[in-house]
């Protein structure tokens, strides 16, 4: 016997009657007469050669036939579904893939808030995203990796990058509890932190050159990756600043302490660095990049977030 393709329509009718229970509830969802659906059923029960439905009762069951080509009917409507979402962003001009660059100090609630979103409106356009420190993320916005970057302010001051500034983050300077910092219960001045081993975030890129940001200490071990640093913190070998976001859990829970710095008035110090959003002028990002960038924008957490 020989069997027919089913169309996309015969597919949605069969997964709608399967999902709302009935044929009269698939009606109401694909807003077409219930005469209409049992027909598309029918005939799909005639190009297939099998019965799909048990009708004897008073909902429509399926068949063991019906449950053994549901998982693959299910699956070939999924993925006619993304060819007629990725067209439709063709034809609207949307990116195929939006690579997106964040610093490691980006708080990634705020971006997954916003990716959450823009999931839903932009199917044929997923997201790429690469995560970076200083001028590493920075390089890959500027060499074209990535359409869209969420950078550091003081890392993204280039003419050729067209920059809006997100939020601030508070860095909060920190120690294990039982580290010699930890237990001093006061505010230090920076002489007694030269005193002690600091961590410091490198820039594997280059382009800060020899600057150094907040360093205190001669005493320096350098890492390009600030989980390791949020970790060695922890394990008590050294003291440095992490964005607020990361350490808020551990200063509740003690597992890390803060360290109030004396500036040279005598007052305690603060440090906040700036977030913005870049992309190339040359380079404007597409429909899809560009609803990203004013979701981050209007996104007022985000800056609740950077304490």
């Amino acid at each position: 016997m020989s069997v027919s393709a089913p169309s996309f329509d015969q597919l949605r009718v069969l997964l709608a009657v399967v999902e709302e229970g009935s044929f009269s509830g698939a009606a109401r969802r694909l807003n077409r007469a219930q005469s209409a659906i049992t027909y598309a059923v029918q005939r799909l029960e005639e190009q297939l050669g099998v019965v799909l439905f048990d009708r004897a009762g008073y909902r429509p069951i399926l068949t063991e036939a019906g449950q053994t080509l549901l998982p693959r009917a299910r699956l070939i409507a999924d993925e006619m579904q993304a060819l007629c979402n990725h067209a439709e962003g063709v034809n609207a001009g949307i990116e195929p893939e939006l690579r997106l660059v964040v610093d490691a100090m980006f708080p990634m609630c705020a971006l997954v808030e916003a990716l959450r979103d823009f999931s839903g409106r932009f199917p044929s356009a997923p997201p790429r995203i690469f995560v970076e420190t200083l001028g590493s993320a920075t390089e890959l916005v500027l060499n074209e990796t990535c359409a869209i970057g969420l950078l550091l302010g003081f890392n993204s001051d280039f003419e050729s990058l067209q920059r809006q500034k997100l939020m601030e983050i508070a860095m909060i300077p920190v120690a294990a509890p039982d580290h010699p910092l930890g237990l001093m219960g006061r505010a230090v001045g920076k002489e007694e932190l030269r005193q002690h081993v600091q961590l410091v975030l490198s820039d594997r890129s280059g382009l800060s050159g020899s600057r150094d940001y907040g360093v205190f200490s001669p005493k320096t071990w350098r890492l390009a990756d600030l989980g390791a640093k949020h970790a060695m913190l922890k394990a008590g070998l050294g003291w440095g600043s992490l964005p607020a976001h990361l350490v808020e859990e551990d200063l509740a829970a003690g597992q890390l302490r803060r360290i109030e710095i004396l500036a040279e008035d005598g007052a305690v110090e603060t440090v906040t660095l700036p977030l913005c959003s870049a992309y190339r002028r040359d380079r404007p990002p597409g429909p899809a990049g560009r609803w990203l960038l004013n979701h981050l924008a209007g996104l007022t957490e985000i800056r609740k977030i950077a304490g």
